[in-house]
């Protein structure tokens, strides 16, 4: 059974949200902590890059919501910062945990979060005009910004030689 939302407008996003903490969990499995830092022909982000990314965007989720948790990590992360090889990244179990940390709290936040919590202006500075800037359309980037790094990270494991994401659902991941 779905969690409800407190706004109707999130009924979409509440399974994306918990399909993308799946896919998370799936497409790392069994990515070892070596491969996760190899970069494809030094054109590539590498898999820690995508994850600590995938994982800012979750904190940046929390925080339009309200959710005061600074990411540990995002100095080398927010807003898509450029990798940079002279950087000390995180392991990838670091990651992990940093994303089991933040998600169920975030979770929380978007299953309460009211329309009007939704329907405020969020400024993002995209002058387009077929984009409202506020809360909810903020919300709709990022669950689409973890669609496309969840992609991205499905190719990493095919041209790192690992087989293809297996959909082994953990029914006890809530969140």
């Amino acid at each position: 059974m779905m969690d409800k939302p407190t706004s109707k407008k999130l009924e979409v996003i509440i399974p994306a949200f918990r399909a993308h903490s799946q896919t998370f969990v799936m497409v790392l499995d069994g990515i070892s902590e070596e491969d996760a830092k190899k970069r494809i022909d030094g054109k590539t982000n590498h898999i820690i890059w995508m994850v600590g990314n995938f994982i800012n965007m979750r904190y940046s989720l929390g925080w339009v919501l309200e959710l005061k948790e600074e990411d540990p990590f995002s100095d080398l992360f927010f807003q898509g910062k450029a990798l940079d090889e002279n950087f000390i990244y995180p392991t990838l179990a670091q990651l992990k945990e940093s994303f089991h940390k933040i998600s169920p709290l975030v979770y929380q936040k978007l299953l309460e979060a009211t329309d009007e919590d939704l329907d405020k202006d969020f400024p993002m500075g995209m002058g387009v005009d077929f984009f409202k800037e506020d809360v909810l359309n903020f919300v709709g980037m990022c669950i689409g910004r973890e669609d496309y790094l969840s992609g991205q990270l499905g190719l990493m494991r095919k041209i790192l030689d690992y087989e293809g994401m297996k959909y082994n659902f953990d029914k006890d991941l809530k969140y």
